[in-house]
């Protein structure tokens, strides 16, 4: 490739096409995200009940951080990969981002169908690894479609409805794991109740049904001239894994300065939601069931009030999402995420301290609450700082953002737990609220960059789209 064409691919991969968005309505807006509903069951049915799969399968809780080591492993390097690899596609027939989240809610139903017949800790690790492989393929394309398909005044609504889907699925994957365990008795001849069965199921028809309907009911914006232009710069470039590759550096290198700064926001914040996630059950059979035997009634009565607890923070999730875009505009989205986490801390500080089940419902709403601004609000201020041209592959990076710490939890927290928290799952539970003080604290550091007005009138006029520089 001439040093020209090098630098004309260099100035569109960082450009902002201005563009000729239409806007859409609410139940647009909806139906287009109702595939990250599935999604979210999955990755719901991951939050609650694998780490009780583990344990009834005699996994001991300090073994919990490494088992879970797929989730940051697939993240790393696979979210990035496919946001890069999707800012360099387009078929007129299959469109951009669609094929990839399809292909993953492929691989979801079929992980989520198997994942109860698992008979060793060997078997669950496994599908873990698939499971969070398709979950990623899936997810990572869903973040940057919503910032290609609504104008900047939209964007807010698209990833809060994000948000409110993410509390709808995880909501009931919960909830199912509590009402399958008052419907089905028994046990596989490995330990696995066959209440685990009904909730998995349940979960594989949600994550391929709900991304069909996404897929059937929204068609992709076609690629303007100057990004078709840039497609094919980067095809000429070099195409496939390697291209991707060399873009996901190029990224790293031009990311932005706020962008950079959020992920010390991210480091605290994704660090104490997998201490949370891994340790809530335990924490409730102690301070509650007063057991540590994960063979005890106590135990699995424990796993499925997590599925109520976790859904009722999740139901809390999706009634907030859309209130956190009004606040957003007033208050901005530092404020907005600050707060947020700031809830959640005191949250998770009080609840290992009760004692009764009921009381837990509680505190547990300021982590909702976060919860619903954890999915959403950064990506409302990361779209201001990012190009267009590559929404894909920095979707792809914030993703990093959130498996690195993920990755750093399960290398380090299992010596943690038993060197510095006296191998209590309740003071996992405070750390994990520790931690997203910080996060909240941390959001302070950020400059915000300024909100991007659409000129709604050029979402009526005729006139073709121009590019600029961002």
């Amino acid at each position: 490739m001439s040093a020209e064409a090098a630098k004309t691919q260099g100035d569109l991969t960082r450009t902002t096409i201005v563009r000729q968005k239409p806007l859409m309505t609410m139940p647009q807006i909806l139906l287009m995200n109702f595939g990250f509903f599935g999604i979210q069951y999955s990755f719901g049915m991951q939050q609650t009940a694998v780490n009780p799969i583990f344990q009834f399968l005699d996994a001991k809780p300090e073994e919990l951080p490494i088992l879970n080591i797929a989730g940051p492993i697939t993240g790393l390097l696979i979210q990035p990969m496919i946001g890069a690899l999707s800012d360099r596609t387009w078929s007129p027939r299959w469109g951009r981002r669609k094929p990839f989240f399809l292909i993953g809610a492929i691989g979801c139903a079929i992980c989520l169908f198997l994942f109860p017949f698992v008979s060793a800790i060997w078997m669950a690790v496994l599908l873990l690894w698939l499971l969070d492989a398709s979950n990623n393929t899936a997810m990572e394309p869903y973040r940057a479609f919503i910032a290609d398909k609504l104008p900047p005044s939209q964007l807010g609504k698209g990833f809060l409805a994000q948000s409110f889907f993410t509390g709808f699925g995880i909501t009931l994957a919960n909830i199912s794991l509590f009402v399958f365990q008052k419907i089905l008795d028994g046990t596989t001849a490995a330990g696995i109740p066959y209440w685990v069965f009904g909730a998995f199921m349940l979960g594989s028809v949600c994550s391929i049904g709900s991304v069909l309907v996404s897929v059937l009911t929204t068609p992709e914006i076609p690629p303007t001239p100057e990004e078709l232009a840039a497609l094919k710069a980067k095809k000429e470039s070099g195409g496939g894994g390697f291209g991707a590759i060399k873009e996901i550096g190029e990224a790293l290198v031009d990311m932005p300065t706020e962008l950079r700064k959020l992920a010390l926001v991210y480091l605290f914040q994704w660090y104490g939601m997998v201490c949370y996630w891994q340790f809530v059950t335990a924490s409730m059979a102690k301070s509650v069931w007063d057991t540590t035997d994960t063979k005890s009634a106590g135990f699995e009565e424990a796993t499925g009030w997590t599925g109520l607890v976790n859904g009722w923070y999740n139901i809390v999730t999706f009634s907030v999402a859309f209130s956190l875009v009004a606040f957003a505009r007033r208050r901005g989205a530092k404020m907005v995420h600050c707060a947020c986490l700031l809830l959640a801390a005191v949250g998770l500080i009080i609840f290992p301290h009760l004692s009764n089940k009921y009381l837990l419902f509680l505190p547990i709403i300021g982590l909702g609450i976060a919860w619903a601004s954890i999915m959403g609000v950064p990506y409302i201020m990361a779209v201001r700082m990012i190009p267009s041209t590559r929404y894909g592959v920095y979707m792809g990076i914030m993703n990093m953002m959130i498996v690195i710490p993920m990755l750093i939890q399960s290398l380090s927290f299992g010596k943690i737990y038993t060197a510095l928290l006296g191998d209590n799952p309740n003071n996992a539970i405070m750390a994990a609220g520790v931690l997203l003080g910080l996060a909240g604290l941390a959001m302070l550091w950020i400059k915000e960059p300024p909100i991007v007005r659409d000129v709604d009138a050029m979402n009526e006029m005729p006139e073709a789209a121009s590019a600029s520089s961002q």
